[in-house]
């Protein structure tokens, strides 16, 4: 190829390593070539000349380096610019190398890593590799970095306007409908089961009347903020909002969650003290803004089965209760006190235990064959008892029930001695045997 004799020496056994040599430069995987210290050829391996498809002569031994680079600079090697001065630069690198390495591109879109260092001998090795490949792959590395990256901020922006538009849903959906829709369990077609549900019904006496009073803006803000009011505690005690129809709300317990068909009659019962005891304090705020007549709401809660789920059609469902119970949670409501909630006889045996309550006269409802009993929530043994308007006394095995309202304290004593008297008596019965005092 050329005169590596020179280097290695002419002698037999130097002719041998020459061609080692010579066939180790020709396979190595980059190009090589050695420049002397004038800057002129020494050798170049095959790998060079495949690189630089170059006339042969400008690689011969002893033709100055520069010859080539100012061949290559004008065919556009090293871009564009004046052709002596890309030349000379690279002369410079030539002539005092860096150790660094730098890369050159071809006019074909080929890129070339090259590396000089100085020869121990004397002279420069240029070493350099192909990486068009490599850069490729690099390059294809950094597109999908960016097309990922575009994808996940518009997959980000897509999410947030999901989330937008989920938080603008949810102001029309029960928060139990939302989650239920939104984790799956909740199908999205026309479908509805059978249900022992305890139905909420209530609304505001007199407000026609009240309205008739008020300026639409201030009708609205007053309405908006009693719907805000009980709606945070319907959430509170975890009714389902099934919907708003002017100032009445309709609200359920036992769907799409339930507690069992007890503890959803006391959540709902509970609930519905909370939201008079709020009303209460409402009516005080409301006054002092002016207005002279304040709402009073009647509420109607009845437990029965009722038909629950999406009806509507296609395009626009309804996630809602029907049947008879609904009528009747309104009928109750309807027929309650303002300021009062009426139960329906089987709620009133659930909640027993928690409330007070009396009996009204049976109310015949449309839809039923019998007239419904119907009880007067009069509180909680805990607020009566601390209103001094009951005494409540429990044991295991014992509970001691006055109503205060409806008792003289005399006749109470009387019947309480009466039963005392009874029981002494019993105990005698029951031990014979002991002396009695």
């Amino acid at each position: 190829m050329v005169r590596l004799g020179k280097l290695i020496g002419n002698s037999a056994q130097s002719a041998g390593a020459e061609a080692r040599l010579q066939v180790a430069l020709d396979n190595m995987p980059g190009a090589l070539a050695y420049t002397d210290e004038n800057l002129n050829f020494v050798f170049c391996n095959d790998r060079f000349r495949e690189m630089y498809r170059v006339p042969p002569e400008l690689l011969e031994p002893g033709r100055p380096y520069a010859d080539l680079l100012r061949h290559l600079a004008e065919r556009g090697y090293y871009g564009e610019g004046d052709v002596e001065t890309l030349v000379a630069q690279r002369v410079e690198s030539l002539r005092n190398p860096a150790g660094k390495s730098f890369e050159d591109r071809t006019p074909d879109g080929r890129v070339y890593r090259i590396r000089r260092r100085r020869a121990s001998g004397g002279g420069t090795v240029t070493v350099m590799t192909d990486i068009t490949e490599q850069k490729k792959a690099e390059q294809n590395l950094l597109e999908a970095k960016r097309q990922t990256e575009e994808a996940n901020a518009r997959v980000t922006e897509q999410n947030m306007i999901l989330e937008g538009l989920a938080a603008k849903l949810s102001k029309y959906l029960s928060p139990q409908i939302y989650q239920s829709i939104f984790s799956g369990n909740q199908a999205v077609e026309i479908s509805a089961k059978r249900k022992k549900l305890t139905i909420f019904f209530s609304d505001i006496a007199g407000f026609t009347e009240i309205t008739d009073n008020l300026e639409s803006e201030e009708l609205t803000d007053v309405l908006n903020h009693y719907l805000t009011e009980m709606s945070a505690i319907a959430l509170q005690y975890g009714a389902t909002i099934d919907k708003y129809v002017g100032d009445a709300m309709l609200l359920f317990f036992g769907d799409p969650e339930s507690r069992g068909v007890k503890e959803d009659a006391k959540a709902c019962v509970t609930m519905a003290i909370a939201m008079q005891r709020r009303m209460r304090e409402l009516e005080h705020e409301w006054r002092q803004r002016g207005l002279q007549q304040p709402f009073r709401i009647r509420i109607g809660i009845t437990t029965g089965f009722c038909t629950v789920g999406n009806f509507g059609s296609r395009d626009r469902m309804d996630y809602t209760i029907i049947g008879n119970e609904v009528n009747l949670a309104a009928r109750l409501q309807s027929a309650a006190e303002p300021g009062g909630i009426l139960l329906s006889h089987e709620t009133n045996a659930l909640v027993q235990d928690i409330v007070l309550t009396e009996e009204y006269p049976p109310m015949t409802v449309k839809g039923f064959l019998r007239p419904i009993k119907t009880y007067k929530l009069l509180g909680t043994y805990k607020e009566l008892v601390d209103e001094g308007k009951v005494v409540l006394q429990e044991r295991e095995g014992l509970r001691v029930l006055v109503d205060l309202t409806k008792q003289v304290s005399s006749e109470a004593i009387a019947v309480l001695e009466e039963v005392l008297a009874e029981l002494k008596k019993r105990n005698a019965q029951a031990r014979p045997d002991e002396p009695r005092s």
